[in-house]
């Protein structure tokens, strides 16, 4: 590692704490395999960033023939209240819908319900052997959404939202242990940066190192993420006429994640991931998202600078 790189990554762990946010970040140049990180191994709640691993499932288990990805079914409504879920979470009756629309609901829009209703043709254990059997290691599957969205937010009422917030930041072990199971690793839905740039670059690229992952499979997870409507984290850093971004972000109390890929108009590509706690007992952080997708990109310029 050069000066100039260690100067950097100081910088922006300084910009991190004083932001009030832990970060763990990489981006990694994926026709090099070139990376920079900050963390890049730590081990976190991943939040709704399952929800990738499991569209790569339910599509393989399509392309295979043991889901019809037409078939219609019934899902009930979530008829939650609170500020945060979204599409049939949020429906106040039952509806029903084909599997592969349940997939963009689940991908596109972070629809939890709709992510519950394919975690039950595809249980979090198969989601988590379709991973091994394409060599994906570094992400656990172990519960569905309806378990994570059981959190004291829902036990609060909306003024005193803050003090859910002040249990997650607070109520942590340096094991990385949790008094709220869905932030504790040993029971969540845990992946690291590293991990999840693994699973991208699954998806983008056929990698000598891992058994491929169908190119059908990998297009359809690609459309997904392209078509993400929730941008407000690291898409303002990375999209514009002369790049695509393609992401899935992950929100649960205390936790902003976003991963995703910048394929620039010049032909470079890149992974990104940036997972983050944030210190700060509050609901609504804009500037703990602009300060990710800030750090996410002066990382990915720093590889870029070194691209010929």
């Amino acid at each position: 590692m050069t000066t100039g790189t260690e100067r950097l990554l100081g910088e922006l762990r300084r910009a991190l704490h004083d932001g009030g946010l832990y970060g763990s970040f990489l981006v990694r140049d994926l026709a090099t395999g070139d990376e920079i990180g900050i963390d890049p191994d730590t081990e976190l709640p991943a939040a709704s960033l399952v929800k990738i691993p499991l569209a790569l499932a339910t599509l393989e288990r399509i392309r295979r023939g043991e889901l019809d990805g037409a078939k219609v079914i019934e899902v009930e409504p979530g008829r939650v209240t609170t500020p945060g879920p979204t599409g049939l979470s949020r429906f106040r009756h039952a509806a029903h819908i084909a599997v592969e629309d349940l997939l963009y609901l689940s991908t596109c829009i972070s629809d939890s319900n709709a992510a519950d209703a394919l975690f039950a043709l595809t249980p979090p254990a198969q989601v988590g052997a379709v991973l091994h059997e394409f060599g994906l290691r570094g992400i656990a599957v172990r519960h569905t959404m309806g378990e994570l969205m059981d959190t004291p937010v829902e036990r609060f009422d909306p003024a005193d939202v803050h003090l859910a917030h002040a249990l997650a930041i607070d109520a942590g072990t340096p094991g990385r242990g949790h008094r709220v199971p869905q932030l504790d690793i040993s029971r969540a839905n845990t992946g690291t940066a590293r991990a999840f740039v693994d699973l991208l670059q699954a998806l983008w690229t056929e990698g000598a190192e891992r058994p491929a992952i169908h190119p059908e499979v990998a297009a359809q997870v690609r459309g997904f993420l392209a078509n993400n409507l929730l941008r407000n984290r690291l898409a303002p850093d990375f999209e514009s006429d002369a790049s695509i971004w393609s992401s899935k972000t992950g929100t649960l109390l205390n936790l902003r994640h976003e991963v995703g890929v910048v394929e620039h108009a010049d032909g470079q590509t890149y992974a990104i991931a940036a997972l983050t706690e944030s210190q700060v007992a509050a609901g609504r952080q804009p500037g703990a998202d602009a300060l990710m997708g800030q750090v996410a990109r002066r990382l990915r310029d720093e590889l870029r600078s070194r691209w010929v």
